[in-house]
């Protein structure tokens, strides 16, 4: 097996946010990069057990813009060879609450603000677009034509080969080993297929995130929380151009997926991992279907959808996506530890939002006055401030948890 190559940038981690980062860097003319992946081939890790839905209302411009530039860059690369599997069937929010119905009234006003279209539709137009579905209890709903789905491992592969034109490297089955500093600086990285010099080292390794930035020296609280969904066998009626929907009160979203029902939730009682209980080079701990979760998602869903129960299963989806106690992403070069760049941290958006972070870390990286969102995302809020593992690992939990909190 060959070595690895110096590059202006390494990328730690070929997930869909590394593949994103890799790609936002080359839109923005750097293609000395190289990325290195402990597996044996890019999206295998947390990436390939994502539901893929992208949805674009969100409760700030900001969030609502960056999630618009990512299905953009979907748009563009459905067009290419490698497809992400790009599906743009729109998406249906439903409120069961007056409370949550003024929430979407705001949502509709922050995307008129961004430019997105999305509105408010009677029960009578959303029946139409989700045929069985029961209306009779929601109070609004939320429609949002440009919203859409992907297949989460195609938009690592799609990245990848855009990437891979543009001259920039992929190690695969490589694992990171340590990061070389000087004075303070990073100036390259030892791996198992031996060292590399590089001015940038960029840390995408998602659930291993927190054991990359030890190896800078940087303490980072970033919490694995666990997160499930199932997939039913094919069942009667579902199109596979029915939209997405998502039904924040009962925590719900789903899709129609090979002619099933992919149904997944936000847990009310969370189960999270400190990361400093395992290492860099230890696999992710396997996660067992947690059947009365799965089956709480399944006959609250029911009420609204009466065939969702019971139906078999034929696949649960499951992986350690990360949180921060503050819901915001990690990202942007370390002030303490020049050119140890973070991208992590990505509060279940790292599919979904992989192309808007890469985004925001060209710009943290290339603007000579970042925004100051971009600014409020820096790893800086946490290696400058004390903190406490016990409250991190909390708050991040409460994060996943109020993840459609109003």
């Amino acid at each position: 097996m060959s070595g690895i190559d110096n590059s202006e940038f390494i990328i730690i981690g070929g997930g869909a946010v590394g593949c994103g980062v890799a790609h936002a860097l080359v839109k923005a003319g750097q293609t000395d990069i190289l990325v290195v992946e402990r597996a044996d081939d890019v999206g295998e890790a947390t990436t390939s057990q994502g539901a893929g839905l992208c949805g674009q209302p969100r409760d700030s411009l900001e969030r609502t813009k960056l999630a618009m530039h990512s299905v953009a860059t979907f748009r563009e690369l459905q067009r290419s060879d490698v497809k992400p599997d790009w599906h743009e069937v729109g998406s249906l929010r439903l409120a069961l609450s007056e409370t949550r119905a003024a929430e979407f009234e705001r949502l509709a006003q922050t995307a008129s603000a961004a430019g997105l279209e999305a509105g408010l539709i009677g029960q009578a137009e959303a029946a139409r677009r989700w045929p069985g579905l029961d209306f009779q209890r929601v109070k609004a709903v939320l429609w949002c034509p440009s919203d859409g789905w992907m297949t989460p491992r195609c938009v690592a592969k799609s990245y990848q080969a855009a990437c891979q034109k543009a001259g920039v490297r992929f190690a695969t089955a490589t694992a990171l080993e340590g990061i070389k500093l000087q004075d303070g600086r990073v100036t390259g990285v030892q791996t198992s297929r031996g060292a590399a010099d590089c001015r940038y080292v960029i840390n995408a390794a998602g659930a291993h995130a927190y054991h990359v930035a030890k190896l800078a020296g940087l303490e980072l609280p970033i919490v694995p929380v666990r997160h499930e969904y199932y997939i039913t066998v094919p069942m009667p009626n579902l199109a596979p151009e029915l939209p997405c929907f998502r039904i924040p009160e009962l925590t719900l979203y789903g899709r129609v997926r090979d002619g099933g029902l992919l149904l997944g939730g936000w847990e009310r009682r969370s189960l999270s991992r400190d990361p400093r209980g395992y290492g860099l080079g230890a696999p992710s701990e396997p996660i067992n279907p947690d059947w009365q979760v799965l089956g709480k998602f399944e006959d609250d869903f029911a009420e609204l959808f009466p065939a969702a129960k019971p139906s078999e299963k034929s696949f649960v989806g499951k992986g350690w996506p990360t949180f921060t106690p503050d819901g915001r992403f990690i990202i942007g070069e370390s002030g303490r530890v020049p050119g140890f760049v973070m991208a992590g941290g990505c509060n279940a958006h790292g599919i979904s939002g992989s192309a808007g972070i890469g985004k925001l870390l060209v710009e943290s990286l290339f603007e000579r006055q970042p925004s100051p969102y971009v600014q409020s995302l820096s790893p800086d809020r946490f290696s400058e401030n004390g903190w406490s593992w016990s409250d991190a690992q909390t708050q991040a939990a409460r994060v996943y948890e109020s993840y459609y909190g109003v």
